[in-house]
């Protein structure tokens, strides 16, 4: 049976962190927009005048955040560039320096992981009238996905908010990598979460019932949002909702959605909603057929409602290494 080995530390120039030459981001209408979040903006900055340089993706505050949720926010930028530094994994991105942009905003520079994140993929492909992803690429994303919390679990880190959102890919699925660690808790010897202060953030639909419930939360709260995070790319849909749920909030485009908005408010059952929240969302296996197997299986047993019967990420890694030396 294969064993999955970490890559050794890489040595990587951290400009702006580490007393290096300062570098120069521009303000935000001379980069690329990848997409944005509660609070954020992701940019691509192409690295010009650097011969081979790779570009990166800039995460930046939303200009239009009110005061109070900018302090938030610029906590959770720092917390993720503190987390980042400490990490180095082919399926984690890469920090490369927490800096000021020209137009005097706090932004985190990061290895570029990808043009589109999972979720956006899900999304374009629901659009296009199509269904589940092939089952290969569904296992190669959940090897990928599950290698990146194996590293993140061993060194004592709870990602904490582990869904389609916060994975970017590159190509056709060339590189698959989980982002987004700015609400990560450190784990003690017993891959618990046990520091009095931290708190265990999420998001609702992909909360475990511990977590809904003030429960103990271990690493195995990661497993649960990750079997779910399968599930999407299997339905093409959001946990436990009748209709599409967008996680990100783009402000150029808040009046277009407005009535749209007010239409699904206006349809959404919050009380079913709730009440299906931290359990086991369904999945039709026999409309997906046999090829499908191997994730469903892995779906079911990440998803159980007792975090000790879900297998640790480690574990994950090993059943699927096998399968695919055999």
């Amino acid at each position: 049976m294969a064993e999955f080995t970490t890559p050794q530390m890489s040595r990587v120039r951290r400009a702006g962190s580490l007393g290096g030459s300062p570098i120069n981001i521009p303000a935000s209408p001379f980069m690329k927009k990848l997409g944005c979040g509660t609070g954020v903006s992701v940019y691509l900055m192409e690295r010009v005048g650097k011969m081979n340089a790779s570009p990166w993706a800039i995460k930046k505050l939303n200009s239009k955040c009110a005061s109070q949720q900018a302090e938030v926010y610029r906590k959770r930028l720092k917390e993720e560039a503190k987390v980042l530094k400490g990490i180095d994994h082919p399926n984690i991105v890469g920090f490369r320096a927490l800096a000021t942009a020209k137009d005097g905003s706090e932004c985190l520079a990061m290895e570029f992981g990808g043009e589109r994140s999972l979720n956006d993929l899900i999304e374009k492909r629901r659009e296009d009238g199509l269904q589940a992803f092939p089952a290969a690429v569904v296992e190669k994303v959940a090897l990928h996905v599950a290698r990146g919390l194996q590293y993140l679990h061993e060194n004592k880190l709870l990602h904490g908010d582990m869904k389609s959102c916060n994975v970017v890919v590159k190509g056709n699925f060339d590189a698959v990598k989980i982002c987004d660690v700015g609400v990560s808790l450190p784990l003690d010897e017993n891959m618990a979460v046990s520091e009095p202060e931290a708190e265990y953030i999420g998001t609702e639909p992909w909360n475990p019932k511990e977590a809904l419930e003030g429960g103990d939360i271990t690493d195995k709260a990661d497993i649960f949002a990750y079997g779910l995070t399968l599930w999407e790319m299997m339905t093409l849909a959001v946990p436990h909702m009748d209709m599409p749920v967008h996680d990100d909030d783009d402000d150029d485009d808040e009046d277009e959605e407005r009535d749209e908005d007010e239409s699904i408010e206006e349809s959404f059952d919050e009380e079913a909603y709730l009440a299906r929240v931290g359990t086991r969302p369904p999945l039709d296996a026999d409309a997906l057929g046999e090829s499908y197997r191997r994730m469903l299986e892995l779906f079911y047993v990440c998803t159980e409602e007792d975090p000790k019967k879900r297998p640790s990420a480690a574990q994950i890694v090993q059943a699927l290494e096998a399968k695919r030396s055999a």
